[in-house]
């Protein structure tokens, strides 16, 4: 056997061996983020990164149609696949705030 072949089986040993861990419970599937000092982020945190992500998108979708526009791409495509894309992404932020605001008003309207 080549040095590589023997690479390649214990490399398929060990991950044989972690899987039979997993399988008996020895070894925790989803490991808690607490225990690496990390704390998950706030909601806070999460909508700002997804605005800013959408904003990109949007950003990047305008360069790509103004590159089409001025004639310096001639990817049309691969410009209007990113418009299509920023578009469902703004999209769905609408629907995510709509049902934000949404579940707020009925807190507010229930009684204390």
């Amino acid at each position: 056997m080549s040095n590589a072949n023997i690479a390649s089986a214990q490399l398929m040993m060990q991950q044989l061996n972690i899987h039979s861990e997993m399988a008996k419970g020895a070894i925790s599937v989803t490991p808690n983020p607490r225990d690496f000092g990390l704390q998950p982020p706030s909601f806070t945190e999460l909508m700002k990164n997804k605005v800013a992500a959408v904003n990109t998108d949007q950003n990047a979708s305008a360069a790509l149609m103004r590159a089409v526009d001025t004639g310096q791409s001639g990817d049309l495509v691969g410009a209007m696949v990113a418009s299509q894309k920023a578009g469902l992404a703004f999209s769905t932020m609408i629907q995510i705030r709509n049902r934000l605001v949404q579940a707020f008003d009925e807190v507010m309207k229930m009684p204390v």
